[in-house]
């Protein structure tokens, strides 16, 4: 009886890994993984945003409205909570996917307008932390393309037969991911051109210490 069981078990897994449900499993963690990191570079983006505020403020206060926008912006990230199943929600998905791309077009604006700014741009600590801000994007568009190709990975598998009757048995569904078409645009990361003359003035209260690096 036992070695009937043991068969009928050894049976059963051969059948569930020819059918891609292994794979299902393997292909899901990955999603996990990458999805974490994704997270953990847009958290580190966050969190460099308030001293980079206060920064521009002591320099150029006057531009209130784009200070405000990447603000709001940071806020409006903030309220969306970004759980393991929001992977699973298209709508909650593509929801987070806009606020984060209002969040990089803000950004853009506030660098861009830092531009008018001399002192502000020799100031070191801006300097610090548009340098931080600048690797932190480049790894949110790593971390990015990476959960793009698990989750694409993984769509084929539960589409494609058998796959898909194995994925249909189980309950597994193609995933959202990020519109690759936009991928370019919205993970760019913000750029300024630090050239030309600048000197920092006396009067000028110091800006705070940047957060460090997570």
């Amino acid at each position: 009886m036992r070695q009937l069981a043991l068969g009928l078990a050894a049976v059963a897994g051969l059948l569930l890994s020819g059918c891609g449900y292994n794979a299902m499993q393997s292909q899901d963690e990955q999603i996990k993984s990458a999805w974490s990191e994704v997270l953990n570079q847009y958290q580190r983006r966050a969190d460099l945003i308030p001293n980079l505020v206060n920064t521009v403020k002591g320099y150029a206060a006057q531009e209130s409205s784009v200070l405000l926008g990447v603000t709001e912006a940071r806020a409006k990230v903030g309220s969306i909570q970004a759980t393991p199943e929001l992977v699973n929600d298209p709508a909650a998905f593509a929801k987070f996917q806009a606020a984060q791309g209002e969040l990089s077009s803000a950004l853009s604006r506030l660098l861009v307008v830092t531009e008018n700014y001399p002192q502000l741009k020799s100031d070191q600590n801006f300097r610090d932390l548009q340098a931080q801000l600048e690797g932190t994007e480049n790894r949110i568009t790593v971390a990015r393309n990476r959960y793009i190709q698990a989750v694409q990975n993984y769509n084929v598998t539960v589409r494609q037969f058998p796959g898909n009757l194995t994925a249909m048995i189980f309950g597994y569904k193609a995933k959202p991911n990020f519109a690759v078409e936009n991928e370019a645009v919205i993970s760019k990361p913000p750029s300024v051109d630090f050239n030309g003359p600048a000197t920092k003035g006396p009067d000028v209260p110091p800006a705070q210490t940047p957060a460090p690096a997570h």
